[in-house]
């Protein structure tokens, strides 16, 4: 059983709904066991939050307890040094109580760096973990922002849940076009449409490597490997600024030694860190009691997660890969070097 605290990162373009759908969230019955971190550009503040949490309680510096019974906190120093503080003032008993972690990020922040902080930092890693990357996307604009902007096309590409928002104000065939072009992105995500910020917490929260319990992992959920898209007869392919983020599975043979497989991913994080957004594998390895998680973002590879419990009636070791311009060939050879 993993005790570390589930960590939901919430990003998504300018624009795209991430306050209302938050404000929405924390009142929530569900979510009064939970700590934030606001991350947005200005000097707003938790200005946007309070605004409709007016119960309010300055508990600490730069944080307040909400009517909901929520922990929330700006963003001032580095995200590890703030997820640091929330730690050990929990510990302390200096601010109540929370069992979940929600960041919300500027719309052009860029998800890479933010989930390099979450498992890169020892402290970090051994007391959170991630759970889910949630991503907004804006039913009427979405498609325009995918186009003219890499930092939205990441969003998409690394997201575990897409949240089409807006969805009142855009018409069928553009939502029915921004989430085929989703689907081009990143097909292993999961779509849900949200109006004016509603949603039940439940699509978002809990839905990654293990079940709300926290008893036992649900990987083929966590892994969602991507599907080749099918493309209607007579379809020209996409422009290369289309294709440009993409994804893929890599099958590898069984049996394997997750002792020969480590080096080659820390190869291959070395050789295509620049271009990978993000990496993540089932192993069923032959010298381990169980089966293994295995996640990287850019150049960092992360410490395995045991699978402890968790069986399938055909084994099969693979690996997702999200990057930007990858080149598929070069790293499915690396991959079958063991």
């Amino acid at each position: 059983m993993d005790k570390r605290i589930p960590v939901t990162l919430l990003t998504g373009f300018l624009g795209s709904g991430k306050t209302t759908l938050l404000n929405k969230m924390l009142a929530h019955p569900s979510m009064k066991d939970s700590a934030v971190i606001i991350n947005e550009l200005g000097s707003t503040g938790l200005d946007h939050i309070l605004a409709t949490q007016v119960e309010s309680e300055h508990i600490a510096d730069n944080t307040v307890l909400l009517q909901s019974g929520c922990v929330c906190c700006t963003l001032k120093n580095e995200l590890a040094d703030t997820m640091r503080d929330l730690f050990f003032k929990r510990a302390l008993q200096a601010i109540p109580q929370f069992n979940r972690l929600v960041i919300e990020t500027t719309g052009m922040a860029d998800p890479g760096p933010i989930l390099g902080n979450l498992m890169n930092e020892p402290v970090i890693e051994s007391v959170f973990r991630l759970d889910a990357v949630v991503v907004t996307v804006d039913s009427a604009y979405g498609l325009k922002q995918l186009q003219e902007h890499l930092e939205a096309r990441k969003q998409a590409a690394v997201a575990d849940v897409l949240l089409l928002t807006k969805t009142d104000l855009a018409s069928d065939d553009e939502v029915i076009a921004l989430k085929e072009r989703l689907i081009e992105i990143n097909a292993g995500a999961t779509q849900h449409k949200v109006t004016q910020g509603e949603i039940d917490p439940d699509f978002i929260i809990d839905v990654g490597l293990f079940d709300p319990t926290g008893k036992h992992a649900e990987p083929q959920r966590w892994l969602r490997a991507p599907l080749k898209v099918a493309r209607p007869k007579g379809t020209l392919p996409q422009t290369s600024q289309h294709d440009e983020i993409s994804s893929f599975t890599v099958t590898l043979p069984s049996p394997i030694n997750w002792r020969d497989l480590k080096p080659v991913i820390l190869k291959l994080c070395q050789t295509h860190g620049e271009k990978l957004l993000r990496l993540k594998g089932i192993i069923h390895a032959a010298d381990q009691p169980a089966p293994l998680a295995i996640h990287a973002v850019h150049f960092t590879p992360y410490p395995p997660t045991l699978l402890e419990g968790w069986s399938e009636a055909e084994p099969s070791n693979r690996v997702v890969l999200i990057g930007k311009d990858l080149n598929e060939l070069k790293i499915r050879k690396t991959l079958m070097q063991i």
